[in-house]
């Protein structure tokens, strides 16, 4: 492949997990539900995609099983933060700890062995004679196109059907939702629930795709970048597919610059995506501090049929 086509590539499958994070985030804050534990669900993914692979050798089963077992953490962190209105930020912070003792305890025994899995790849015949583009298409897999599919519905759903425009309601103003006959409750757990399997999935894609081995801490601060990219994207699962490719190939920028033998530091060049990660919320708080906040004006703040904002 040529190097062009060999960047693209790369930096779209770098930025696939972040991709389904990030979109895992925005349903979250969407319903007005702030999610810190997307780093700590992204490693109990890895790790039991890691497990059930091992055990099963089957792409199917293991991908149904990491839906379910971040569906419980979602369920956790819905429970703590809306049936008992716990602070959100520490039930984040909380399932991050959490999920990081716990991967690191399970994966234990399978730390460094390979995963031979084989990833199908979606052939499109008819485009790949065109120069960079057809190479490109003809070289992603299944989920990632699965991930683009995703941001699109996702898009569809919020924007032009009425759920969507009810879930912006509960994001922004709950009680007077729950006033028009919204099911508020219902809609932070469906949301909370369906994120935390995205963020689940981040981390299934991470280990059967983009790492193929488990070792401890692998996500490296992924589910941090994806909290911040949360921002970048302004709450758009659209914008979200250039968020996560351009942090993707900032990501995989490190290995192919090593493999140019450029005089970089390989720390430095490590530092790269969370040095960017800072650097554009920089410009765009400075950008948008005498613009009205876009993000769900409800956002973090727990909420009871009682209370009127």
């Amino acid at each position: 492949m040529e190097l062009i086509p060999l960047i693209i590539v790369a930096a779209i499958s770098g930025g696939t997990s972040l991709l389904f994070a990030i979109l895992g985030g925005i349903l979250n804050e969407k319903a007005g539900v702030i999610n810190l534990g997307a780093e700590g669900i992204m490693l109990v993914g890895a790790v039991m995609s890691a497990v059930t692979f091992l055990q099963t050798k089957s792409l199917i089963s293991t991908f149904f099983i990491v839906l379910i077992i971040a569906g419980i953490l979602g369920l956790l962190h819905a429970f703590l933060c809306i049936t008992l209105r716990v602070n959100q930020i520490v039930s984040g912070l909380a399932i991050t700890l959490f999920g990081s003792g716990l991967s690191a305890y399970i994966g234990k025994s399978v730390a460094g062995a390979p995963i031979p899995v084989s990833v199908p790849k979606v052939e499109i015949s008819f485009i790949e004679q065109i120069p960079v583009i057809g190479q490109v298409l003809s070289s992603l897999d299944i989920f990632i196109w699965l991930s683009i599919g995703l941001a699109i519905i996702l898009y569809i759903y919020m924007y032009k059907t009425s759920w969507g425009l009810h879930l912006k309601a509960v994001g922004d103003n709950p009680a007077t939702s729950d006033a028009t006959g919204i099911s508020v409750i219902k809609y932070k757990y469906l949301h909370v629930i369906a994120g935390s399997m995205l963020m689940g999935l981040a981390g299934f894609y991470l280990i059967m795709v983009y790492s193929t081995s488990w070792m401890e801490g692998m996500t490296s601060g992924r589910g941090w970048i994806a909290v911040a990219l949360v921002i970048f994207a302004r709450w758009n699962p659209l914008l979200a597919i250039f968020a996560a490719y351009f942090f993707g190939g900032l990501d995989s920028l490190g290995f192919r610059m090593q493999l140019f033998e450029i005089p970089i530091p390989s720390y430095f060049l490590k530092m790269v995506p969370y040095i960017a990660t800072i650097i554009v919320l920089m410009i765009i708080g400075w950008k948008n501090r005498h613009k009205p906040s876009i993000e769900p004006k409800s956002l973090g703040m727990p909420y009871t049929r009682e209370q009127r904002f």
